[in-house]
């Protein structure tokens, strides 16, 4: 496939060769690319949080465009970034859940057999870096990546520089130094990775080429666990907590709960840390002259951890549950996006987007040749800033056959317009919402709307069976 992809951008050059001359590659738009792990929607000032506080990203958000509805494509991380990175479907590049994932549930409490997946991103899959690596971007990748390990990091698939990038999903000693993490050496003991992956990410900025563009991805791994205390803002937020009183009653779900207000003093000294991580960037390509040459995009790999044995660290109301589930509060995620020349200041988008529609917007906004042989599964979002560009809903699908910490069973979501399936496979049973309606999907309408529901289970098996999804299987050794 590489070869075939190679071949494919060399003759798309040729047929709709570049506007600039090579000498003028500064001139083309650059990116940089902000991905937070288990942000939640509502965690950001911007998107109405009260508890914590976020003024960079509220500033981001009055200077370029704030999405209502994006999604991530899977309500866990891996499967998502390998989203990000090719523009496929989680199912199409078989990796449907965190790496390596749960293994052991074979037992006879689970009605369903694990699923096997894969623990790496294949190298045959073309990754957005790898584009633009092959137009003469530089591309720097800083922080979480989780989808392999060596033979399968960044370097690996189109990133020139790598600084923290290996196949764990949160830093192996913690997020303070000593660290252990063999490609990102600490400096000094106690240092805040958070802060290294900013300063790293801005020394990046000053000491690249000028003359050529560049695509910068900075996945923090905050503000995933183990939860812990940013110094610089504990005080604040640990005040604010006391003022509030008692926790609220949580709220049941299944098996588990959720917590019902944000009120964790410690997960909000981490938002607020991710927020002084963006105000550096922004800063500093502000101070280089490029604000007016570079897209930012902001975003989470999926919900926010609310839903567990015990409540989570953070409140995704008004969607229901979190990370791990296929309610809104799983897969609905910030998305902040300034572009120049194309997004509007203070401009909001209510039309739902995917994780997939980053590969093909990045593809049109670097002016680079379709890609014809190679089956995307997302859509350029540029058309929706223009003001006429307000249509349909396209069908979204969700396939998420594992079992998750959060207590979520294997299961699938489709939405279509403002209609979505919930289909629970370790129940047999499944529920219908409208999302104009009830956003946090507390009605039901299953029984109410039979017709509507016999159409959406259908269309999400039609469409299980058009990416050849893999269905979870009946566990012998289950007992009721």
């Amino acid at each position: 496939m590489r070869f075939s992809f190679v071949f494919a951008l060399m003759a798309g050059f040729l047929l709709h060769p570049p506007a600039l001359a090579a000498d003028s590659h500064s001139a083309r738009m650059n990116f940089v690319f902000v991905l937070i792990d288990d942000l939640g929607w509502a965690d950001l000032s911007c998107y109405g949080s009260t508890f914590h506080e976020t003024p960079n990203l509220d500033v981001l958000a009055k200077s370029g465009s704030r999405f209502l509805q994006a999604y991530a494509a899977c309500p866990v991380c891996s499967p998502t970034r390998a989203s990000i990175l090719t523009g496929r479907h989680p199912v199409r590049v078989n990796i449907t859940d965190w790496i390596p994932g749960q293994t052991d549930k074979g037992d006879g409490t689970h009605r369903l057999l694990p699923i096997e997946d894969r623990n790496e991103l294949a190298l045959e899959e073309v990754t957005i870096a790898e584009v633009l690596q092959n137009a003469g971007y530089q591309t720097f990748f800083a922080g979480k990546w989780h989808l392999g390990g060596d033979g399968f990091l960044p370097t690996d698939q189109g990133f020139d520089f790598n600084l923290g990038g290996a196949h764990y999903g949160q830093p192996p000693a913690g997020y303070f130094a000593p660290w252990k993490n063999p490609y990102l050496k600490e400096r000094f003991d106690g240092e805040y990775i958070t802060e290294r992956l900013t300063e790293e990410s801005v020394s990046f900025l000053k000491k690249r080429d000028p003359s050529r563009p560049f695509f910068l991805c900075l996945s923090h791994y905050d503000v995933h666990t183990p939860i812990h205390k940013a110094e610089q803002h504990i005080a604040k937020f640990q005040s604010k907590r006391n003022a509030l009183g008692p926790s609220p009653t949580p709220i049941d779900e299944r098996r588990g709960v959720s917590s019902s207000r944000q009120d964790n003093a410690q997960y909000a000294s981490m938002v607020a840390a991710i927020d002084d991580s963006v105000g550096q960037i922004v800063a500093a390509l502000k101070e280089m002259d490029l604000e007016n040459s570079t897209t930012i995009i902001f975003t989470s790999d999926n919900g926010g951890l609310c839903t567990q044995k015990t409540p989570g660290p953070t409140s995704n109301l008004p969607l229901r549950s979190g990370k791990g589930w296929l309610y809104e509060g799983g897969i609905r995620v910030p998305l902040l996006m300034r572009i120049p020349g194309v997004t509007q200041p203070g401009q909001v988008i209510d039309q739902p987007v995917l994780s997939t529609d980053y590969f093909p917007t990045i593809l049109e906004l670097a002016e680079q040749p379709a890609m014809l042989d190679l089956a995307l599964d997302g859509e350029s979002v540029v058309p929706l800033f223009t003001e006429a560009a307000v249509g349909l809903t396209r069908p979204l699908a969700w396939h998420y056959p594992h079992y998750h910490g959060s207590l979520w069973t294997p299961g699938a979501a489709f939405r279509d317009g403002d209609w979505k399936l919930i289909e629970f496979y370790e129940f047999s049973d499944a529920e219908l919402y409208n999302l104009r309606a009830d956003p946090g999907e507390h009605r039901n309408l299953a029984s109410e709307e039979p017709i509507k529901f016999t159409e959406l289970r259908a269309k999400l098996r039609a469409w299980q069976e058009s990416v050849k999804a893999t269905m979870p299987q009946p566990n012998p050794e289950w007992t009721p």
